[in-house]
């Protein structure tokens, strides 16, 4: 068994300062900052033919909100005139009004639902 210290190979690029003690290449990891994603408001608008009980209902099925927390943003929907259901990241928020757009839609409602930068 041979006690040579190991050889780095020909094509490996020597940098000042960055070889270890027995003359191997050290690589040094560079930590990536990567941003958090910009997050979303989705936004129910009022109108005056919506019913207040499927707001709420849309409310707890798409936001996953309790029965007073979705009648308290309904209510300030209705005299507001808009109410915040949640902030999302943009594909979820995008998701999110698609699926309340398309059940209002199924059940003849003129609900309207729209995301916002937050």
């Amino acid at each position: 068994m041979s006690t040579d210290p190991p050889v780095t190979p020909p094509n490996t690029p020597r940098v000042p300062g960055r070889e270890d003690i027995d003359g191997t290449v050290v690589a040094e990891r560079q930590e990536q900052r990567v941003e958090p994603p910009k997050l979303y408001q989705v936004v129910m608008h009022n109108d005056d033919y919506t019913p207040m009980e499927f707001v709420v209902w849309a409310l707890q099925e798409f936001f996953l909100h309790d029965v007073e927390t979705a009648t308290h943003i309904m209510l300030k929907i209705h005299h507001e005139g808009r109410g915040v259901c949640g902030m999302y990241s943009r594909d979820i928020a995008a998701t999110k009004v698609e699926l309340v757009q398309a059940a209002a839609k199924r059940a003849q409602h003129p609900l309207q639902c729209t995301m916002e930068a937050a």
